[in-house]
């Protein structure tokens, strides 16, 4: 599965029904990575990257998966996660997350190759969606 095959199978899938568990299954095995929106503060990541975070307007990201908040490392002098952030900092790519851009309650920038799809909620767009390689972020 390719993540234009899967960007088109999640087009036009309802809001909280986004990827079912075959779906989520596929990426995974596929090493693909999908990222949509939920609620008006969460960021959903699904297959190859199983993991939610906050609506900070930039998520940090590689092929380990999010970035640990570095502020809380260090409130929690946590030494092995500090010297893991900054080994794996270097590396990270940035996805913007948009709140209330192009009719879209979600949209989600990034110079990561990936294809879009649109959720839906009640007949109006919701989300628009992504989903590329993990690979990509090595």
């Amino acid at each position: 599965m390719t993540p234009e095959e899967l960007a088109d199978k999640l087009n036009g899938c309802e809001y909280r029904e986004e990827i079912d568990r075959a779906a989520e299954k596929a990426a995974k095995l596929n090493g693909l990575v999908v990222v949509f929106g939920a609620s008006d503060d969460l960021v959903e990541f699904r297959g190859a990257i199983n993991d939610e975070c906050g609506d900070d307007e930039e998520i940090w990201l590689d092929s380990k998966g999010l970035l640990p908040d570095f502020a809380q490392l260090r409130d929690d002098h946590d030494e092995d996660g500090l010297r893991d952030y900054f080994k794996r900092e270097p590396n990270v790519r940035k996805i913007e997350a948009c709140w209330d851009t192009d009719g879209y309650s979600w949209v989600y920038q990034t110079d990561i190759p990936h294809k879009q799809f649109d959720v839906m909620e009640d007949g109006e767009h919701y989300c628009r969606g992504i989903v590329f390689l993990l690979s990509d972020l090595e």
